[in-house]
């Protein structure tokens, strides 16, 4: 006879639990960051070794870097690079859409795998749900390799909301391209209604591919249950030494996991170089909702009289809500003297970040919650100020584009955008 409220009290507590769960997955709060800005000037020995240090990243000498700024120059070296391989291709990303460029990038694979070049290849699976299994069934026929990030299924339910938002390419151990671009036709139109997606990627070579064959290796071992051969990393040998000559450039692959702590290694790099800038920060980020420690950060790096400026996607915007979200920040920044631009021709998907002339980030990560406390990602982190210049013409050039926003017109948004944008804020950490 007391069965039954036994059941009851247990089904109730289930209910709480489940409903605590949601609420801690909804809205747990950002961890707070407080930064002391750096005494040392950015080009210094001294900053390079400390923001090395505080993110835990080797450094490198910078190599040959290159600047691919459409989608259809960036599938063209991408497709190149593998056509070449002689021993290794190994690709992660978060998407990998059926289309144009995934047929091509598929039957690139699957001859390389045929010619007996180790063929990896890492997918995310909540941002590939739509691509089924079958589609990979002739790569791996051919001898290709493909596993699924956190696969759905029962024993990966806890880490549900963490996602590989890698995109990086490393072909041969000599070859690399990191950036925001996937593999989908978004980035190759047809143009017309926000496509063909606008992005950056970056190809590397010399010693900072080893940077990112260690982000793959980690990803991999997850996914595959396997340690990269020895093989994949002897191809440089010489490793760079600690203390570089920042005139000679010099870089780091800063690999960014969630800790226990929250804490990730991308969102260091950001806050220390947001709160240590002199002359100028330049952000492009598709989705733009940083969190108070970071909205305080580029408050303060404005009032103290550097200038900042953010491009954002315009109307053509493949998360409208994430757009309402990072609209209703803009308040703050501009009232704090904070630049803000939209970006009108299409989507502008680029994740690229440039302070004062000399440090540029180029990589994965969005100014957002996910990517600062939820997904893995990669960021290429270099002192060179060819490579910031090249990047910051690309920057003024899609500015041009751009409609700049101004306080006045922010107070002027209408009452239904304030409305979903409350929405937008609940749902920000899950798009």
């Amino acid at each position: 006879m007391r069965a039954a409220p036994l059941s009851g009290a247990v089904s109730i507590a289930a209910i709480v639990i489940v409903a605590a769960l949601i609420l801690l997955l909804l809205f747990e709060p950002g961890l707070p960051y407080r930064v002391a800005p750096s005494r040392a000037p950015l080009g210094s020995r001294e900053f390079v070794n400390y923001l090395s240090a505080i993110v835990n990243a080797r450094l490198f000498a910078t190599g040959e870097l290159d600047v691919l700024n459409n989608g259809t120059a960036i599938y063209a070296a991408e497709l190149e690079a593998m056509r070449s391989a002689g021993r290794s291709i190994h690709l992660e990303v978060y998407l990998f859409l059926r289309g144009r460029a995934a047929d091509e990038a598929l039957r690139v694979l699957a001859e390389r795998a045929r010619a007996g070049v180790a063929v990896r290849i890492v997918v995310d699976r909540i941002g590939s749900l739509f691509t089924p299994e079958r589609y990979f069934a002739a790569l791996r026929a051919a001898g290709g390799r493909v596993y699924w990030y956190q696969p759905i299924a029962w024993y990966t339910l806890k880490r549900f909301n963490n996602r590989t938002h890698r995109d990086i390419l490393i072909v041969d151990g000599e070859v690399g391209f990191v950036g925001g671009v996937g593999i989908a036709d978004y980035w190759i139109g047809p143009r017309g209604r926000g496509l063909p997606w606008r992005d950056t990627m970056v190809r590397v070579t010399g010693d900072l591919v080893k940077g990112l064959q260690t982000s793959f290796a980690e990803n991999w071992l997850e996914a595959a249950g396997e340690v990269l051969p020895e093989a994949e990393f002897a191809q440089h040998e010489r490793d760079a030494p600690r203390v570089l000559p920042a005139e000679a450039g010099v870089g780091m692959v800063v690999n960014s996991t969630p800790s226990a702590g929250r804490s990730t290694r991308a969102r260091l790099l950001f806050q220390v170089l947001v709160a240590s800038a002199r002359e100028s920060i330049h952000i492009c980020s598709p989705y733009f909702l940083p969190d108070r420690s970071l909205l305080a950060e580029l408050e303060r790096a404005a009032r103290r009289g550097v200038p900042v400026t953010v491009l954002a996607p315009g109307k053509w915007n493949n998360h409208p809500i994430t757009r309402l979200g990072s609209r209703q920040r803009y308040g703050r920044l501009l009232k704090a003297g904070v630049q803000i631009c939209e970006y009108q021709p299409a989507m502008i998907h680029a994740k690229v970040f440039i302070v004062d002339r000399l440090w540029a980030v180029v990589g994965s990560t969005n100014f957002d919650n996910r990517s600062f406390g939820l997904n893995d990602e990669v960021n290429l982190a270099v002192l060179d100020a060819r490579l910031a210049g090249e990047l910051e013409r690309d920057f003024v050039a899609d500015l041009r584009e751009a409609r700049r926003i101004t306080l006045e017109q922010w107070r002027r948004r209408s009452y239904g955008e304030r409305a979903l944008a409350f929405l937008g804020r609940l749902l920000e950490r899950q798009v």
